[in-house]
């Protein structure tokens, strides 16, 4: 496979439009309801496989129907699947997303399996057979952040692989504590700009930028929603604007921007066209409800691009 996918699996319930979260004691009604699969890691490697690479899934999961829904999902989206476990003491991980009339998200997490996640969990073989290897959804994995991720990426910069990560919100406030040990093993770091100003304790991008590049990664992208997305190096510099579209949801946007980026570096694009790409699979991902519904073969996401041009 060309890239794997290390991270959170989650089983996600949609429920539209939550116009207000009901009191104590209180009821609300919403008029439509989805189940569909999510998760960084789960997300990514599915939008991968839409846009044509050839893609794996690396965590773990419960032995329940959720944890068969996760992976039966993977498989019928053409992702590489057998890297994901089932966990013995832990149900599949469960997010209640709460879609507001706009589209924008609020949610609910049940940490499980992906908090049984291990260094004895990791199959080096599966990594060995992949060109990158994708940290997705750190600060969610309880017994992998940190220096355990650390040590797996120093393990595939030894094999030769090319790493990258991507970020949750740290509700626990950890931030920068926890990543730091990981930094100096990641090429590719693409945060989102909330998460990134909280890690580097810093505002504007060209300096959230800067803290980065100067632990030695080599390419940071910053998800930046409707404002796009800033994307460094030591030599290039990209304000990619976001394309205009329908927007119905927003949840995995930031997982479908990763991928169109990832995609566009495996196929060996330039730095511009791995941002229109990524920018245009983010954008895909938002007209429709779930995290991966909206995201479309290369040749449909391509469309995005050129009609804006």
């Amino acid at each position: 496979m060309d890239i794997l996918c290390l991270g959170i699996f989650v089983a996600d319930v949609l429920a539209k439009p939550i116009r207000k979260i009901p009191e104590l004691g209180k009821l609300e009604l919403f008029d439509e309801m989805a189940l569909h699969t999510g998760g960084c890691a789960n997300n990514t490697a599915i939008g991968l496989a839409r846009l044509g690479i050839s893609s794996g899934a690396m965590g773990k999961v419960g032995n329940d129907g959720f944890g068969d829904f996760v992976i039966r999902n993977l498989k019928e989206n053409k992702v590489d699947a057998q890297g994901v476990k089932r966990a013995a003491d832990a149900n599949t991980s469960f997010t209640f997303v709460m879609i507001a009339p706009g589209g924008e998200r609020s949610f609910l997490h049940y940490i499980g399996a992906n908090a049984t996640l291990r260094y004895e969990d990791i199959d080096f073989d599966l990594i060995k057979g992949c060109k990158i290897l994708h940290i997705a959804g750190s600060f969610l994995m309880p017994g992998f952040d940190g220096e355990i991720t650390a040590k797996v990426l120093r393990k595939a910069k030894k094999l030769g692989i090319t790493t990258a990560l991507d970020t949750a919100w740290d509700s626990k406030g950890n931030w920068l504590n926890l990543l730091e040990p990981c930094l100096s093993y990641v090429d590719i770091f693409l945060p989102s700009i909330d998460e990134a100003k909280m890690l580097a304790n810093r505002t504007e991008p060209p300096e959230i930028a800067d803290f980065f590049l100067n632990y030695g990664i080599r390419i940071v992208g910053l998800k930046m929603g409707v404002e796009g997305s800033y994307i460094r190096t030591k030599d290039e510099e990209i304000w990619m604007p976001a394309y205009k579209v329908q927007t119905v949801d927003t949840t995995g946007a930031g997982d479908a921007f990763v991928a169109g980026f990832l995609a566009g570096t495996i196929m060996g694009w330039d730095m511009e066209k791995t941002a229109k790409l990524a920018n245009a699979t983010g954008a895909a991902c938002v007209t429709a409800i779930g995290t991966t519904a909206g995201i479309k073969s290369l040749e449909e996401t391509m469309k995005i691009i050129n009609r804006s041009q």
